[in-house]
């Protein structure tokens, strides 16, 4: 009687412990992810609806055993990269397994909070998209990093405006709110994508405005980037006011920072085709709005 009653508490105890486990579960987001898997043998499914909804089961199942559950995109090209670099074979779960604790520790994941697949893939890609881009902003900063002739680090100096400039544009228009979106055109477009990333800003009660915090690195990022390298780039600010209506301000790289662009050039900016050259109409109940200058911060070492 006490041995059965020492491996129900050992029983229980196993199951706590596993609450206490967090797990990763990475999918194929789309059809053409699923097909390129279908060549391993050990891949058992065959259908990619059906995959889906084996996954969903997955993560209900985990949910209800009380385990914090995070999701990854599965991209079949890194995987069998991951594979080559680290001499795993990629006919095999427990490489599928390693690839995806990787992707765990590598960020770019969602949490699970019950919500059907369909909803659950838009923000996988997402948060894969931008990991995406905060690496690869990442190592353009680092190209950037050395600068012997004026013994400072140019990444961390570039960083550190650019965190100084989101805080400045955060303030431009009140506590409404806002979607930021910084881009950095590639220089060479046939062998490098350009660089987009986007914060959206909401007022909380009391008035503060909260930018959610990997939005805010990456966007960070991707400007420190376009500084560091004397990119062309811009910012556009798109602000909702509580009247309903929405302003569009913008600002351009220039010289190490953002100068302001005037109403005419964020009109033509956003009334152009950026094929054609013809002009588009303006969006119906947005105001163009010249951007607002932007203290740029002190250097190290400067007084203000």
């Amino acid at each position: 009687m006490a041995h059965a009653g020492n491996d129900r508490k050992r029983t229980t105890a196993r199951r706590s412990l596993r609450r206490e486990a967090p797990s990763t579960v990475a999918l194929l987001a789309d059809e053409r992810d699923f097909a390129a898997m279908r060549r391993y043998e050990t891949f058992s499914f065959d259908d990619h609806t059906a995959y889906l909804r084996q996954m969903e089961g997955l993560l209900k199942t985990l949910a209800a055993q009380g385990v914090h559950v995070t999701v990854a995109l599965f991209d079949p090209v890194g995987y069998e990269e991951f594979c080559a670099h680290t001499r795993l074979d990629p006919d095999a779960p427990a490489s599928r397994t390693r690839y995806t604790a990787h992707l765990g520790a590598a960020g770019g994941t969602v949490p699970y909070e019950g919500q059907p697949v369909d909803r659950l893939l838009p923000h996988l890609i997402d948060a894969a998209e931008r990991q995406a881009t905060w690496e690869y902003a990442t190592r353009l900063l680092s190209r950037a990093a050395g600068c012997e002739s004026c013994g400072e680090d140019r990444a961390d100096a570039a960083f550190a405006r650019a965190s100084h400039a989101l805080r400045l544009l955060l303030d431009v228009d009140g506590h409404s709110a806002h979607h930021l979106v910084c881009s950095i055109p590639a220089d060479h477009p046939a062998d490098e994508p350009p660089l987009v990333a986007v914060v959206r800003a909401e007022p909380r009660p009391g008035g503060a405005l909260h930018a959610p915090q990997t939005q805010a690195l990456v966007f960070c990022t991707v400007l420190a980037a376009g500084l560091a390298t004397a990119r062309r780039g811009g910012v556009v600010l798109r602000t909702t006011t509580p009247d309903g209506r929405d302003r569009v301000r913008g600002w351009a790289l220039h010289d190490d920072w953002l100068r302001p662009l005037s109403e005419a050039e964020i009109f033509a900016a956003y009334c152009t085709d950026a094929d054609t050259g013809e002009p588009v109409p303006p969006e119906h109940g947005v105001e163009y709005a010249a951007g607002a200058p932007l203290v740029r911060p002190p250097e190290a070492g400067e007084t203000t």
